[in-house]
């Protein structure tokens, strides 16, 4: 089955037992303020199976952030901070900013590597 986003809500996929990333989604509903029920946050923790059902590559979920919008399209990577991001007007200058053709790559490349570094010390990857 897969999970629909509805109205305007998106659904962010994320890693529950990272706690850098429980503190991220935690700052970011802070920031939010009422935006946040605008989001809806899925633990990808131990749910492959559903992910399959949803057309989502677990290892992808893992090492990459995915975010599905309310058409039911999944965003990935850089696209889905970013969709995230554009959701809270405090946080929409940096959505800018990293989605720039000079910026994008960088970021990328330093976002790619924190996360295989981190799964790897975790003995997770």
């Amino acid at each position: 089955m897969i999970m629909m986003a509805k109205n305007h809500k998106i659904i962010v996929y994320y890693d529950g037992s990272c706690p850098a990333c429980v503190k991220d989604r935690n700052n970011y509903e802070k920031l939010a303020g009422k935006k946040a029920f605008d989001v809806q946050w899925f633990d990808i923790t131990g749910k492959e199976s559903e992910l399959l059902s949803q057309g989502i590559n677990p290892h992808k979920a893992l090492t990459e952030l995915h975010v599905r919008d309310s058409q039911n399209q999944v965003h990935v990577e850089l696209d889905a901070y970013i969709l995230l991001m554009n959701k809270v007007p405090k946080l929409k200058p940096l959505a800018w900013l990293i989605s720039l053709p000079v910026i994008r790559p960088i970021v990328s490349n330093i976002y790619h590597n924190m996360v295989i570094r981190r799964l790897e010390k975790e003995g997770r990857l």
